[in-house]
């Protein structure tokens, strides 16, 4: 595998532990705070004032123009995360890591095959194969044997 792939993959598995982490600590801010929205909104609000600060350094503010020039649907990121991290503090308690974790993945895969046979967002299409629908029925057998036993 060529370092050009590797780094971006040891990344994004980066990403997934820190999310697998993320969901037990904002339940017990939850926990402790009493309210599972007020501690997704204490979440985004950390992660907010950390990226601002990583992004003034890095000199990355938009013009206006950028701004304008964005498609009204890319807004959207924020919404959907905000509803990611509210659902995720109120299923693990409820589920478990792995359970959660699983499910999440399993309806994260479903939407990306639909996003890219669509070619949905300005993305390449690409086909749903036998394969890829044998790779989302995998993750869904894990979620169910995570729930069995």
């Amino acid at each position: 595998m060529s370092v050009s792939l590797l780094l971006p993959i040891l990344g994004i598995l980066l990403g997934g532990v820190f999310l697998s982490a993320q969901a037990p600590i904002n339940a017990a801010l939850a926990k402790s705070l009493g309210d599972p929205v007020l501690a997704a909104c204490i979440s985004f609000g950390i992660g907010f004032l950390i990226l601002a600060v990583v992004s003034a350094f890095r000199g990355a503010w938009p013009s206006g123009s950028a701004v304008a020039a964005a498609p009204w649907w890319s807004w959207l990121g924020g919404l959907l995360g905000a509803f990611y991290v509210a659902i995720v503090i109120w299923g693990v308690p409820q589920l478990g890591v792995v359970s959660t974790v699983a499910a999440l993945i399993f309806g994260q895969v479903v939407a990306a095959l639909v996003l890219d046979a669509l070619g949905a967002f300005g993305l390449p299409v690409q086909a749903i194969t036998w394969q890829r629908l044998l790779a989302a029925g995998m993750i869904l057998g894990g979620l169910v044997l995570s729930r069995t036993g």
